[in-house]
């Protein structure tokens, strides 16, 4: 998201601080204080014009000082008012108005960039690389969302992050999808997390900003493939709300983390609930948990499974994870550009391939030694190899955490949000019989006829 090499400088004390805390909050950054960063340096060569890559990225960022913590006091504000609105105020309207100003300002106006989510990357990158200074802005962004979701649960995914504003603001007709395959599905943000950071600190490729579905709406420019890939996701977010939110954004991989730990957090009944059963299907992120339930097909109240098989199963997940790092390995570090220069001069010099590239030329014309290209690409594969493995083991620890989830029988006596998933959206209010009578729109008698309800099927044999 940041241009390598910033001018602007971080104190190294308060660098210290928020590198140490980062690398607290969630386990993917400890790989960042393990590898550095190495390059070959770039030659001057007479005649040739570097093209400018980040030319398009400084246009987007704020200019000057003054913008940029202008937009770090808007994300407060917005969060505050997120958060006031959600849990004191409890309006659906007043959240999809600062979700549209929320996309207005952050998403249009400054076009995508500088976001927290991409942000993550350069925290990332700040820690593995001694000479790679990260805003203070840059570490506000990341680390005053992830304060307010301690304190009031995912009210930025409710109404302040752009990408989930403008998910929020686009699911026209969701449905809900089964809530197996709404699990399943959901352990890829997690992946995606880890093989972000990894990438930032074995390369310096910010994978979360080339696989960003709105930015291209953002800033109204892309390719061919970013434009069917953008458009997909939003046609698919019509049905399937927020997809991009469930099943790929790396930060929404740590609120689900966090937000389990929230000091206050949005309920569903304004009052104590009558479990009237209204709101059950209401939600289309599978975030409403009934009464005494613990299983994932929604009616068990956990796993059947022994406690010696679970540890097998944590085991074997584990396991698994760290065997599919080893093979990602090789594969990945075929995102660096070092790699894939090596590999054409290899298939040029080896005859394989017929003709050039402009990259093999330019690198023939700097005079660096092929053995040094190769050398250096040795080098940065086996950072891969390394990288990959620790985020096998990352994710294999996400899925056997998962599995003693799954496991235990939490014990409910309401309706209420599983604080992980719910994004804090309000759409389950206007369902809420306690609600309406809050709001004035029935009679507070009107509750005895859902409470009876309630009670004849709670009494009925299942």
């Amino acid at each position: 998201m940041i241009p390598s090499r910033q001018a602007t400088w971080v104190a190294p004390g308060f660098r210290w601080f928020w590198g140490k805390a980062a690398l607290g909050l969630f386990p993917p950054l400890w790989m960042s204080a393990c590898f550095g960063q190495s390059e070959l340096v770039r030659p001057h060569i007479p005649g040739y014009d570097s093209p400018d890559w980040e030319a398009q990225l400084r246009a987007a960022l704020p200019k000057g000082a003054v913008w940029e913590y202008a937009d770090v006091a808007f994300l407060i504000v917005a969060l505050g008012a997120a958060s006031y609105v959600a849990i004191r105020a409890r309006s659906r309207t007043g959240l999809l108005v600062i979700a549209g100003l929320s996309l207005a300002w952050l998403g249009f106006w400054r076009q995508g960039c500088i976001c927290p989510i991409g942000a993550l990357q350069n925290v990332a990158l700040t820690l593995a690389d001694p000479s790679y200074f990260v805003p203070t802005v840059v570490v506000l962004l990341v680390v005053v969302p992830i304060l307010f979701t301690l304190l009031c649960g995912r009210t930025f995914c409710a109404a302040v992050c752009p990408l989930g504003a403008f998910q929020e603001l686009t699911a026209i007709a969701p449905v809900r999808i089964p809530r197996w395959v709404d699990e399943s599905l959901g352990l890829f943000p997690y992946a995606f997390l880890g093989l972000a950071v990894m990438t930032t600190v074995c390369s310096g490729y910010f994978l979360i900003c080339h696989y960003d579905p709105f930015v291209s709406f953002f800033r109204l420019g892309a390719n061919a493939s970013t434009w069917i890939f953008s458009i997909g996701v939003v046609l698919l977010g019509l049905v399937i709300a927020r997809p991009y939110c469930r099943f790929l954004c790396p930060l929404g991989a740590i609120f689900r983390i966090v937000s389990p730990l929230s000091r206050w957090h949005l309920r569903i009944p304004p009052s104590e609930c009558i479990n009237c059963r209204l709101c059950e299907e209401v939600c289309p992120y599978n975030a409403i948990r009934r009464p005494e339930e613990g299983g994932w097909d929604g009616t068990s109240q956990k796993l059947p499974i022994s406690n010696l098989h679970l540890v097998v199963a944590c085991c074997g997940v584990v396991i698994a994870g760290v065997v599919s790092g080893l093979f990602l390995g090789p594969v990945t570090s075929r995102l660096d550009w070092r790699i894939q220069l090596a590999e054409r001069v290899w298939l040029e010099e080896s005859g394989q391939v017929v003709g050039t590239t402009d990259a093999s030329d330019v690198f023939r014309k700097s005079g660096i030694p092929v053995s040094q290209l190769y050398e250096e690409a040795a080098k940065i594969e086996g950072r891969y190899r390394w990288g990959c493995l620790l985020v096998g083991l990352w994710f294999g620890g996400v899925m056997a955490a998962k599995v003693l989830q799954l496991s235990r029988s939490p014990h409910r006596r309401e309706y209420e949000p599983e604080r992980g998933k719910c994004y804090s959206c309000g759409r389950c209010f206007r369902f809420c019989p306690l609600e309406q009578v809050r709001l004035g729109l029935i009679d507070a008698d009107s509750i005895r006829v859902y409470a009876k309800a309630a009670e004849k099927d709670k009494a009925r044999p299942t």
